[in-house]
């Protein structure tokens, strides 16, 4: 798991008081396998570089990714 999070990365987790604190807390469940993920650039499950999104897939590795 990264331990730097795209700054674009969502989920609806985030929206929920009791548990946007820990959605990116390192020993958080997975996002995506837990709730739906989307980027917040193309408002879709596909970044701006046409890959899936995700708490392990928007690493820094990708060209669109925002620390």
């Amino acid at each position: 798991m990264n331990s730097t999070v795209c700054k674009n990365l969502r989920t609806k987790k985030m929206f929920i008081p009791g548990e946007s604190d820990e959605v990116f807390a390192p020993a958080a469940e997975e996002p995506q396998s837990t709730s739906h993920c989307w980027c917040n650039c193309t408002l879709t499950e596909t970044g701006p570089d046409d890959r899936p999104v995700g708490l392990r897939t928007c690493s820094d590795a990708r060209s669109c990714f925002e620390e």
